[in-house]
């Protein structure tokens, strides 16, 4: 769709601005909008639909007659779920199941993830709710306990107090994942909250891939049907005993589209087939510049690079801009983040230089709230990082000169590139 000067949405979770972007006029440019760009937000009529009719499983009520403790757990700040829309209808299934509020908790699901506070809290879920059941950090060091063993040799290691509760509730969106094709189900338990024994002997998947592929798996982004490390992580949480998962889809305002409720894998089945064409983008090959607009997933800005890839893979090679506005800068992760100039990780590697990237011309960051730290964990060697649109625009003038093709990512995070 050709849009002079596009608008795209902007620092998610701190006031979700729109941004307009400005474009020198002979310059042709193409926003690729997902399928699902503008798909209506879900009225409170769907949302209660949707939970009157849970796929494969009781309703929430009908499972709260039969248990005592409830546990709720929730996707965190580096996830687009705006859960405060839909979460009163959870809590009036609880109740009306006869589960007192003295006996429910939330849970923040962080896997490898830093901890928050309570004003994120309460973003998540809302003052009144924030003020009325505990909310807790996982701990991905410790209180973990061992509740089994997947077929992939897995031990799984579930958060003590999610493990102790007799009523299980995952809630979390169905967005596409580097690794496990798309995001949600089983995912919310495991990584979500897991030990991190368990989170990476999970993730030793990455390390064999081609012996998956050859094995039939794929761990790709958009290939979840036949995942390995996805299919793991469903085995955890069915042995964990995760009853019932809340599922939504999101549109580019991070607005809730839809909401599969129900079974861990059956509900995550019928949100990830729409997922598939809802998240879909089509791409402009012939583009030469690729500005990739970081925004559901801002705190994690890095996951736009590979999802971008498809572009590098046509002529001519590509100047791509890496659009960063996250006021709370990059997310702590004990697996990938960085830690210190020289360390990170269990898992981080130093990243490659531009020009060993195929395809790939030149990268610049566009970070105009400065970020060194998480510029340290985006920028591949070779990159250069700038704070105004107009210093973007220059470099671009100065590779491109005065006529060229950009495509606007609005949102490079969530969205994908189907072949």
């Amino acid at each position: 769709m050709a849009e002079k000067n596009p608008v795209v949405p902007t620092k998610a979770w701190h006031g979700d601005d729109l941004l307009e972007l400005k474009f020198p006029d002979a310059w042709e440019v193409i926003t690729c909008k997902m399928n699902g760009h503008h798909s209506p937000k879900l009225d409170e009529a769907g949302m209660r639909k949707a939970f009157a009719n849970p796929i494969g499983t009781k309703t929430i009520a009908e499972l709260a007659k039969e248990r005592t403790e409830a546990v709720i757990i929730i996707d965190d700040m580096t996830r687009p779920t705006r859960i405060a829309d839909f979460i009163h209808i959870v809590l009036e299934e609880l109740k009306e199941g006869g589960i007192k509020d003295e006996n429910i908790r939330f849970v923040m699901a962080l896997g490898a993830h830093g901890a928050y506070v309570r004003t994120d809290f309460v973003k998540k879920l809302g003052e009144d709710v924030v003020a009325r059941y505990p909310v807790y950090n996982h701990n991905v060091y410790e209180n973990c306990t061992l509740m089994g063993k997947t077929t992939r040799a897995t031990r799984v290691f579930v958060n003590s107090e999610v493990a102790k509760c007799d009523l299980k509730i995952g809630i979390g969106s169905i967005v596409p994942h580097l690794y496990t094709g798309f995001g949600g189900g089983a995912k919310i338990l495991f990584p979500g909250v897991c030990s991190m024994e368990s989170i990476e002997a999970n993730h030793e998947s990455l390390r064999h891939t081609a012996v998956q592929a050859s094995q039939g798996s794929e761990i790709a982004l958009g290939k979840y049907k036949q995942n390995a490390m996805r299919l793991d992580m469903v085995e955890a949480a069915r042995i964990a005993g995760l009853d019932i998962i809340i599922n939504s889809l999101v549109n580019c305002n991070r607005d809730n589209t839809a909401l599969f409720v129900g079974d861990v894998e059956e509900a995550y089945l019928a949100g990830a087939a729409i997922a598939e064409h809802h998240y879909a983008t089509q791409i402009q090959k012939d583009a030469d510049i690729i500005i990739a607009n970081c925004y559901s997933k801002g705190s994690e800005a890095l996951l736009s690079l590979p999802a971008c890839l498809p572009f590098f893979l046509s002529e001519p090679a590509k100047d791509f801009v890496m659009m960063v506005n996250a006021p709370e800068g990059q997310v702590t992760h004990y697996i990938y983040g960085v830690f210190g100039k020289t360390t990170g990780g269990r898992h981080y590697q130093e990243l490659p230089a531009v020009s060993l990237l195929p395809g790939l011309n030149q990268m610049i960051i566009y970070s105009p709230m400065g970020d060194k730290t998480g510029e340290q964990w985006l920028s591949l060697k070779e990159s250069v990082t700038v704070r105004s649109w107009d210093d973007v625009i220059d470099r671009l003038k100065a590779s491109r000169g005065d006529k060229a093709k950009a495509a606007v990512i609005p949102d490079a995070t969530i969205q994908y590139f189907p072949e």
